[in-house]
């Protein structure tokens, strides 16, 4: 494949200094381009690496005097990418079809350009949109819908009555509408609480490999448009996730917690039971949220507290140990003052 730069320009609306003919024929990270490649660069801290590669045109965000590279100027680099990167890697095509060996109940509604693969089973009431793609061995339950254009990777597994939207990407392992981790103590015994609820995966969401969203025990537990999900996070029952927010690995949040929109929760980030979470509110890392947090706010730490000042804790935490030192010697300094500047004592003779 081989384009022109100022094609590319025109692709994604961006600005080309340098040769505008300059024919490009791969996309590559800024160690591994070759001539032909194009590579981007969107951190100030990466310039240095720009001398030693062999790209044949940048994607900057502003103009570079110092490089005879071609240059394509962009609003956001990691974006024009992105879509270079799906340009000359195009989605493979799975043929339309049904494999002989599904397994479908009563009712099953499917729609056209559907591709179902080997040992899928497809329970009783299911409804599959246009051009849906479901790889082996996935399970979808009764009741249960997926949206047009949506992708079920193999193994997946999507219990009754969940509802998937249109256009959305789920990683192999991941089971959706699990039964919530609800029980109540009673003689000494812990008796389940049936799990009576669903799951709504709206438009547009990816949830990755191994992921698990627990069916609310009444009404729905929600993951909101657009939402990305990285693998291995445990989402319980009855959460409600707003839209464009972004959980990654190793994120638990218990059950009835409300996020909002534009929420990440970085890695390993836990969530207590029946919080709030505001929009484009940001969770650091290892993170364990115990009370609600307000929209807007940066926060780390157990419990979590304004980002900027838990850097300086830790900052303050690594010299700990010196402090202790300092702090004994100024007592016995003090101890030594006191003794030689202390009053002589009333009932001492004179």
């Amino acid at each position: 494949m081989e384009i022109s730069l100022s094609e590319i320009a025109k692709m994604l609306d961006g600005q080309v200094i340098g040769d505008p003919h300059l024919n490009i024929t791969g996309v590559s990270s800024i160690e591994e381009a070759m001539p032909g490649d194009i590579t981007f660069i969107s951190n100030p801290k990466y310039r240095s690496r720009i001398a030693s590669s062999q790209a044949s045109a940048l994607i900057v965000p502003k103009e570079i005097k110092e490089v005879s590279t071609s240059l394509l100027l962009v609003e956001n680099p990691y974006y024009a990418f992105a879509q270079l990167l799906a340009y000359f890697h195009p989605a493979q095509c799975h043929a339309a079809g049904i494999d002989s060996r599904v397994s479908m109940g009563k009712g099953v509604v499917i729609g056209e350009g559907v591709s179902i693969g080997p040992f899928v089973t497809l329970e009783d009431g299911v409804k599959i949109g246009n051009q849906v793609r479901i790889g082996p061995g996935a399970f979808v339950g009764e009741r249960s819908e997926v949206g047009d254009e949506s992708l079920i990777y193999p193994n997946v597994t999507l219990r009754e009555g969940v509802k998937v939207g249109k256009r959305v990407i789920i990683h192999c392992g991941t089971v959706v509408g699990s039964d919530g981790f609800g029980f109540v103590p009673h003689q000494g015994r812990h008796h389940k609480v049936p799990q009576l609820g669903g799951v709504i995966v709206e438009d547009d969401v990816e949830l990755g490999a191994n992921v698990t969203v627990d069916r609310a025990t009444m009404g729905n537990t929600v993951i909101g448009r657009g939402t990305k999900v990285d693998n291995l996070v445990q989402i319980g029952h009855n959460v409600q996730i707003g839209e464009d927010s972004i959980l990654v690995s190793q994120v638990g949040i218990s059950g009835s917690t409300e996020i909002g929109r534009h929420v990440t929760l970085a890695g390993q980030v836990g969530v207590a039971g029946h919080l709030k979470i505001g929009d484009h509110v940001i969770v650091g890392g290892k993170s364990g949220v115990t009370k609600d947090i307000s929209s807007g706010e940066t926060v780390s730490g157990f419990p979590p507290f304004s980002h900027k000042a838990w850097l300086k804790a830790q900052a303050t935490f690594r010299k700990l140990p010196d402090l202790r030192g300092q702090i004994r010697a100024l007592e016995e300094k003090i101890i030594q003052l006191e003794k030689r500047f202390s009053p002589p004592d009333s009932n001492e003779r004179i």
